[in-house]
């Protein structure tokens, strides 16, 4: 068998002393082989208490971190090191991030997640600390250590106390992965492409909550809500952001055969979730602007009425998102009816458009105006209420899934 390379740190009970070494030094039984660096490897005796001196003032650390890698099953040895490491500095932030984002494939525990959402409540607990913690994951060159970096943030932006978001959306920048790619395995290329395009979307979210200082997933919905009370200059200036936010999401662009896993299907599960909140609060703000077009002025028409045209565009791309969803048996066929709105209403906002720039278009009577625009809105309300049906469904199934995770994990 080949020897393998690194440099090597060499920790014995039966010595108080350590030693390091570029070639890997012949090991007597309980002796610890742990990387200097990067390489990973280790030796461990046939069981825990194995070869080890009880008497020896070092012998409890080193067995306490034996039991600590032999409990850690599923796990790569990168995990386990990792793992007892941060136990050793006493960093349980740092613990929890790292058996989050293990080198399993599957999604983050619940008990990890949890624990770290605890964490964001905690006012004693450094948030800034927390969130480079996750970042430096994505520095590995693991797609699923990077995949569920990425998901536990998002997790967290999703379900933890809102200082984490105002964090993020506090720095310049975030996930820098515009060119991360794994070449270790075929499935790598698969899942970097992904990677690319969930970072994407992160980024976009932290910058919404930057630019309009609200998340727009949890504002206040309905006939009270944020979108449908904003006034016309801010609405104007609003929408957008939850399109460009919108679009960073819908270019994620899985087909259901892409969906082979479950890191991916639970970075897929969030943005279901988020695409179903956002687009409610987006279907809001386009009703308001609606109610409010005729009484314009006419640079502010012109906006609305390309505002319009992109949210019709969006919701054909968001009713082949949640096609998708509905295949893999996410929505359990639930899915809103995205009806588009009739096309003389659009018509009629051109013509408005036209009398105030001076330019004739074809006529459209009063009457005709204001029914093509009861038709629209009463559409686009129907369809916010099955949105909001669709969340609270979603939210339920989720809590439900939660828990038999969490009695799977306690198992």
């Amino acid at each position: 068998m080949n020897s393998p390379t690194g440099s090597w740190s060499v920790f014995s009970p039966l010595s108080s002393s350590s030693s390091s070494s570029d070639t890997p030094p012949i090991l007597a039984e309980g002796t610890t082989l742990l990387p200097a660096a990067k390489d990973i490897s280790i030796v461990l005796p046939a069981s825990p208490q194995a070869g080890l001196d009880h008497h020896h003032p070092s012998s409890s650390l080193l067995l306490f971190l034996l039991h600590l890698l032999w409990n850690m099953s599923g796990q790569s040895l990168t995990d386990r090191i990792a793992a007892a490491q941060h136990s050793m500095t006493g960093s349980a932030i740092s613990k929890a991030v790292c058996k989050a984002t293990t080198h399993e494939v599957s999604g983050p525990k619940k008990k990890h997640l949890d624990y770290l959402i605890h964490c964001t409540n905690e006012m004693n607990v450094s948030i800034p600390h927390l969130a480079d913690t996750l970042l430096e994951r994505t520095a590995s060159n693991s797609w699923i250590v990077v995949f569920k970096a990425l998901i536990t943030t998002h997790h967290l932006m999703m379900y933890g106390n809102e200082r984490l978001m105002q964090y993020l959306a506090s720095r310049n920048t975030l996930f820098n992965l515009n060119n991360f790619l794994d070449k270790a395995a075929l499935q790598g290329y698969n899942m970097s492409t992904f990677i690319r395009r969930y970072s994407r979307y992160l980024n976009e979210k932290a910058m919404s909550y930057r630019i309009a200082a609200v998340d727009f997933t949890k504002m206040k919905r309905g006939a009270e809500g944020v979108m449908r009370t904003m006034n016309t200059e801010k609405l104007i200036k609003t929408l957008p952001v939850i399109q460009n936010q919108l679009d960073a999401l819908l270019d994620f662009q899985p087909n259901s055969n892409e969906l082979t896993n479950g890191v991916i299907n639970t970075a897929f599960m969030l943005l279901f979730k988020d695409s179903i909140r956002l687009f409610a609060a987006y279907n809001e703000g386009v009703i308001n602007m609606l109610e409010k077009y005729f009484d314009m002025k006419k640079n502010q028409c012109k906006e609305a009425l390309e505002i319009y045209k992109t949210f019709l565009n969006r919701m054909t791309k968001l009713s082949e998102f949640l096609k998708v969803a509905e295949r893999v048996g996410i929505d359990q066929g639930d899915s809103p009816d995205l009806t588009q709105a009739p096309s003389s209403l659009l018509e009629a906002l051109e013509q408005h458009l036209a009398s105030l720039e001076g330019r004739k278009l074809k006529d459209l009577s009063a009457a005709s105006r204001s029914s093509n625009m009861s038709s629209t809105v009463s559409s686009l309300s129907s369809t916010g209420i099955s949105l909001s049906r669709m969340d609270d469904k979603t939210e339920d199934n989720r809590l439900q899934q939660h828990k038999a995770r969490h009695l799977q994990d306690i198992l």
